[in-house]
């Protein structure tokens, strides 16, 4: 009894554990695409490497979440998501950059990475 409870516990604790696959799976576009974008901003921030590097991971775990987006909805629909992505990917920046840097981020990020319009017919 022992042992079952034992393995059991230690099943659930692999699990509990886990990281999300999605962002596990490299995707060479995204990588890509990331360090252009990671280029870019460190042209007007300045990073550290230690921070030019965390910033690039996450650019690329945000700009695959995008390509599902983008692949997956349409329209006004879309455009409501991307937007709440990239504040979210605007939220998480503030754990990487200071907030000088933030600031200049948050002024450039609109001519770096901007979100798609709909135009109206």
């Amino acid at each position: 009894m022992k042992k079952l409870v034992f393995i059991l516990s230690l099943l659930i604790s692999f699990s509990v554990f886990a990281q999300d696959p999605v962002f596990q799976k490299s995707n060479f576009k995204a990588e890509k695409e990331a360090q252009e974008i990671t280029d870019s901003y460190d042209l007007e921030l300045s990073m550290t490497e230690k921070q030019e590097l965390l910033f690039q991971k996450k650019v690329a775990e945000f700009l695959i979440r995008r390509y599902k987006i983008e692949a997956g909805l349409s329209g006004k629909e879309k455009l409501d998501v991307l937007y709440k992505l990239q504040q979210e990917e605007t939220a998480e920046m503030n754990d990487i950059l200071t907030q000088p840097q933030m600031d200049v981020y948050k002024k450039i990020k609109p001519s770096i990475q901007p979100v798609e319009t709909v135009e109206k017919k």
